[in-house]
């Protein structure tokens, strides 16, 4: 009996030991994070490069200089399936709301720095929900949001500070920003007041300064940190300090030399943040993210190789974005993941890593892919609607010798098995007309719809979709550029194996958690299939008020859009310039970056008359291999895929340029011009026809019947600048 009492007071005491250890573990690692007498929120740095492709980093190409980069990435995990838009505005909304653009009114071009436009004030963003969580938010660097009223600055969208630029692109030294010839000025803000007395300092450095000032300033003990540093890097101009072109002296091209320089500018920055992390003790409770916005411009020195395509295209080069996470509370690290993710993903991933609320944001995109970051598993996403823009179309009609009007050819999907023809039959399509006496009619039967852009319309659900990953015949075997393993371009060739894709994947609808799911049963592909005589290519059809649809696979496929569902990808309408751009054969710039990004170029080649592609990415990642003939069973399930997108489409918001933002009325500084007005000045931009985007017109609807007529133009110019654009 004293035995047994012995061994069981041994046994309380080690228990006790043990207990009293593990405690002191604890308390430990709280008082080294920060949290102590709190749950363990980590500190969330999140850096955003601007305008770096696919091949500016070291870990994919050698020749460019990042050994701070290269090494968070090799002791993280590198996201080689990652996405992101292919022009600036569109990805960072995207960040900020976890909403892809159709569901913001952003879906066309970018906000320029005359435009009424801002992020909507319905929307929650990602700075707000982390404040509500008890964070400590601020930014840093560019914001590219819009500006116009004061309500749309980062200050009124959830950071408690601000420092840096409101528009697309500023002087390096100067700060000064251009909208075009004579349209230009001081952008450099700090919190809401103009920065004045900065210039001469380079704006990379100073704002790597100004993020590690807020470091300093505070303690890892006052509570879980999200700091924002969105360097302007590597955008143009191609402005880096002398010291760090030198060691590209052999690049032959002086563009690409200059732009790799301005990479080392910013592996500078990313070593100096994660020193003062360290320093600070921030860094074991941190994760840090690296990402892209977009793909780079080989016009600018960027290089996007071997990947198809550059910035403001649909293709790889544009939408594939360059991204890693680092952080020690990662469990699996030191790999390469390849889960589908795109950049909506982040506001659900941080709010949950945060632990926020995320069902308080409705409608969201994004998912949470903290998992399949930190511990290996499948990634939620299966699907990516990378865009839908119906301001950006294929021209309808081409004149013949005679003047007289000659229709294109539109893309059909046919039966299985059957080609691309044109159809015998169409819907009337809705036409503009210019009255000088009545401004801007429509010629329908339905009034038209006034749209503000503040009330965004519900989301449908929308049904689940299986598809077969890879064609069903063996891929050819062909020359194409090596990948290492990291998914590097190896820099030699190598003749791809004969493989045959038998992987299933399951297409679901990237909708947030609080949309209910679709219950309706799809038919069978077989079904679908059927070959039906004379099948005309008609319109889509809305879905009812009870939420069921009538089937069709069809879409006007002159519209720009682009969707990925499991390893396929389709595009319609123009994609963009789809060339490859090695990095020895690139151009020379042809002009201001406001004439890539806006304007038409002389190096601008005709659209072509295609409007179909689908590429199987996980066989093809390079898109080299058009499958759209081969498979219209599944270009016709996709193009169903984008018409269901569709239905959840907000109008589009783009409105004209307004002469009250000119820098020279607010003392030659960019600023917000139009304090005390209401959101929704500029209502009914766009109209969408219920019968889908075929009949998709545009109207310019405002108080002022004058005002209509100056919109129309604005927009019609600007479309008939983009169908040439190069962005």
């Amino acid at each position: 009996m004293r035995a047994a009492a012995t061994v069981l007071s041994v046994f309380l005491s080690l228990d006790f030991l043990s207990a009293q250890s593990q405690t002191d573990r604890i308390n430990s690692s709280n008082a080294e994070t920060g949290e102590t007498g709190r749950k363990n929120q980590p500190h969330i740095i999140f850096i955003l490069i601007d305008d770096q492709g696919y091949n500016d980093i070291g870990y994919h190409n050698p020749n460019i200089m990042t050994p701070t980069l290269d090494k968070l990435a090799a002791e993280g995990v590198i996201l080689e399936n990652y996405y992101v838009q292919p022009i600036c505005t569109p990805s960072r909304s995207q960040l900020m709301t976890g909403r892809y653009q159709i569901h913001t009114g952003l879906q066309h071009s970018i906000i320029r720095p005359r435009q009424p436009s801002c992020l909507p004030s319905h929307l929650d963003t990602l700075p707000e929900r982390l404040r509500q969580a008890g964070y400590a938010t601020h930014m840093v660097g560019k914001w590219h949001l819009g500006f116009y009223r004061k309500a749309c600055l980062p200050t009124r969208k959830g950071f408690d500070s601000f420092f840096g630029s409101l528009t697309g692109s500023v002087d390096y030294y100067s700060y000064r920003s251009c909208d075009g010839p004579g349209l230009c000025g001081y952008d450099l803000h700090d919190n809401e007041s103009v920065a004045w007395g900065q210039e001469g300092k380079y704006s990379t450095t100073l704002f790597t300064q100004r993020a590690r000032k807020i470091l300093e300033s505070r303690s890892p003990t006052d509570g879980p940190l999200f700091l924002m540093l969105s360097l302007q890097a590597v955008h143009t101009p191609l402005q880096p300090p002398k010291s760090y072109i030198y060691p590209y002296h052999n690049m032959a091209n002086v563009a690409r030399r200059k732009f790799a320089a301005m990479v080392s500018t910013v592996d500078e920055a990313v070593r100096n943040v994660t020193y003062a992390l360290r320093k600070y003790g921030y860094y074991r409770n941190t994760v840090i993210i690296y990402s892209t916005d977009n793909g780079a411009q080989p016009f600018t020195g960027g290089s996007n190789w071997p990947l198809r395509g550059r910035k403001g295209t649909y293709w790889e080069g544009g939408v594939r974005g360059v991204a890693f996470v680092h952080s020690p509370l990662l469990k699996r690290r030191r790999r390469v993941s390849r889960a589908l993710l795109h950049i909506t993903d982040w506001f659900p991933t941080l709010v949950g890593l945060a632990g926020g609320n995320i069902t308080q944001s409705q409608g969201l995109d994004g998912f949470d892919v903290w998992p399949a970051i930190s511990e290996g598993k499948e990634s939620p996403r299966k699907e990516i609607l990378h865009n839908i823009d119906p301001l950006h179309k294929h021209p309808t009609e081409t004149k013949s010798r005679d003047d007289k009007p000659r229709k294109k050819a539109a893309a059909k999907i046919p039966s299985k098995g059957a080609a691309l023809q044109n159809p015998k039959k169409q819907k009337k399509v809705l036409k503009q007309k210019l009255d000088k006496k009545s401004g801007f009619k429509l010629k329908t039967t339905k009034k038209p719809q006034i749209f503000s852009h503040e009330a965004a319309k519900k989301s449908k659900p929308v049904p689940k979709l299986k598809l077969k990953s890879g064609p069903k015949t063996k891929p050819e075997p062909e020359l194409q550029p090596g990948i290492q393993s990291g998914g590097a371009p190896s820099g030699a060739f190598h003749r791809k194996s004969k493989t045959k894709s038998k992987r299933t994947t399951s297409q679901n609808h990237n909708q947030s958690q609080s949309r209910p799911a679709h219950t309706k049963p799809k038919k069978p592909l077989k079904e679908q299939l059927t070959p039906k005589p004379k099948q005309t290519f008609v319109q889509n059809q809305n879905t009812s008020q009870s939420g069921t649809s009538t089937p069709s696979p069809l879409w006007d496929t002159s519209v720009q859009a682009a969707i990925r569902v499991g390893d396929w990808k389709l595009l319609t309408g123009d994609p963009g310039h789809g060339d490859w751009v090695p990095p020895q054969m690139l151009p020379t710039l042809p002009g201001r970056w406001w004439n890539l990004e806006r304007s038409s170029s002389p190096l601008s080649k005709p659209p072509s008359p295609k409007s179909v592609w689908l590429f199987n990415i996980a066989t093809d990642p390079f898109e080299r291999r058009d499958l759209a003939d081969r498979r219209p069973d599944v270009v016709q399930q996709l193009l169903e895929r984008l018409a269901h997108y569709n239905r959840t489409a907000v109008p589009v918001y783009f409105p004209p340029d307004d002469p009250r933002a000119n820098p020279n009325r607010h003392g030659r500084a960019w600023a917000p011009w139009a304090d005390g007005e209401e959101e929704a000045k500029y209502q009914g931009v766009y109209k969408k026809e219920p019968l889908g985007p075929t009949d998709v017109t545009q109207s310019r609807v405002a108080d002022n019947p004058a005002s209509i007529l100056p919109g129309l133009q604005g927009v019609q110019a600007e479309r008939a600048r983009e169908r040439g654009r190069l962005l």
